[in-house]
């Protein structure tokens, strides 16, 4: 009998693999401003500058904003297919933060399947495997 890999995020911390999954970000305590990839220290929003920054669960559900379609690899810690095939991003505007994340689109979608409006869902893919594990990573998806 073939043993399981074991299935782990490729970034660790910035998204749950629940049935649910959902980035995972910061908020300012102070200003109430939102971050993601979440942050440590002190808040980035220039009238604030608190350190009262505390990790939060962020929504699984946005608004395209803008997107395109990437043609060229993409940089560690990502893992291109090979060979590799062009494939789309989107800047999503999250509902309850009003922040937008940057983010590929799920391999089935290219930017001739978007439109600014549309709503998207943080989805768990695979990035990549090795004999030991799975590699997963966040991606948006219609």
């Amino acid at each position: 009998m073939p043993e399981t890999k074991v299935r782990v995020p490729a970034v660790e911390g910035w998204f749950t693999t629940d049935a649910e999954p959902r980035l995972i970000g910061s908020k300012c305590a102070a200003c109430g401003t939102y971050f993601f990839p979440r942050r440590t220290g002190y808040c980035n929003n220039p009238g604030c500058g608190s350190n009262d920054i505390a990790d939060v669960l962020l929504s699984n559900k946005g608004r395209v904003w803008s997107y395109t379609e990437n043609h060229y690899a993409p940089p560690p810690p990502f893992v291109a297919a090979q060979p590799f095939a062009p494939y789309a991003i989107a800047a999503v505007e999250l509902e309850a933060e009003k922040l937008v994340v940057l983010g590929q689109v799920v391999g089935s979608w290219h930017a001739a399947d978007l439109q600014v409006g549309q709503e998207l869902t943080v989805v768990i893919d695979t990035l990549y495997e090795d004999d030991d594990n799975v590699y997963l990573i966040w991606k948006w998806s219609p």
